[in-house]
């Protein structure tokens, strides 16, 4: 149930009135030093009544404190905590993550999976959490084009972008006291799990040149790359742009 804030106001002909405001308690989770999540707070500490925000990186603990928070909504954008039965429990309301992939990639890696199998689209889910990652049901997908020049960081910077613009619709009814969508998209698999996404970024000397090709394309970011197993060893792969 939302909770209503009953307020003084000031009517047109100078009266005074009261007014219904709703608020909210917020839990924001995120991933610490990433310019996208700091937008989405910002936003949410502008409009919501109360917010309470934890930022983290891989390998963090869950904050020892958190178990204290209760209130209507728990968001989560691009968080690294799998969070707890129990807390989402907690949230009266709804408790919604931002995922940065279409229904069709769950789980981690899923834009490296789809350029590694060629996809022609991709995109952003919001959608309900549950003690299984990526397998609440789906509120809504945001999808656009994947291009034949796309690599790891174009697609995943266009990615961030619609994502963010999806958090603000979503929120947007949030704030505006409607109810969430009720999307007909279903999760198509189950979520790609970190050893799926480990052997992604294998290469071994019995694989064509094509599918060399197509995993240096689906895995490598920045100080990344895919690497290379020979007799027992593990080789970082090298290319001419690396000098």
């Amino acid at each position: 149930m939302n909770r209503v804030k009953i307020r003084p106001a000031i009517v047109k002909n100078g009266a005074a009135a009261l007014e219904a405001e709703l608020y909210f308690l917020l839990l924001f989770l995120g991933k610490k030093k990433d310019e996208h999540v700091e937008k989405a707070l910002r936003f949410c500490q502008l409009n919501f009544t109360d917010v309470t925000a934890h930022l983290g990186k891989w390998g963090d603990p869950l904050p020892e404190d958190i178990g204290w928070w209760d209130g209507e909504y728990i968001i989560s954008y691009l968080s690294r905590w799998v969070v707890p039965d129990y807390l989402l429990k907690k949230a009266k309301v709804a408790a919604i993550n931002f995922h940065p992939a279409p229904s069709e990639y769950p789980g981690i890696g899923c834009n490296n999976f789809a350029l590694y199998e060629e996809a022609k689209e991709y995109g952003v889910t919001c959608h309900h959490m549950a003690s299984r990652v990526d397998t609440g049901a789906i509120i809504a997908v945001k999808r656009f084009p994947v291009f034949a020049a796309d690599n790891v960081a174009t697609l995943l910077s266009r990615t961030y972008e619609y994502q963010l613009v999806l958090f603000y619709e979503i929120v947007s009814l949030i704030l505006k006291g409607k109810e969430l969508p009720v999307s007909e998209e279903r999760w198509t698999r189950k979520p790609f799990t970190r050893k799926e996404f480990n052997d992604l970024g294998r290469i071994t000397p019995d694989m064509s040149q094509e599918e060399i090709a197509e995993r240096i394309r689906a895995t490598t970011f920045g100080v990344w790359k895919p690497a290379i197993e020979l007799q027992g060893f593990v080789f970082e792969l090298k290319t001419e742009q690396d000098g």
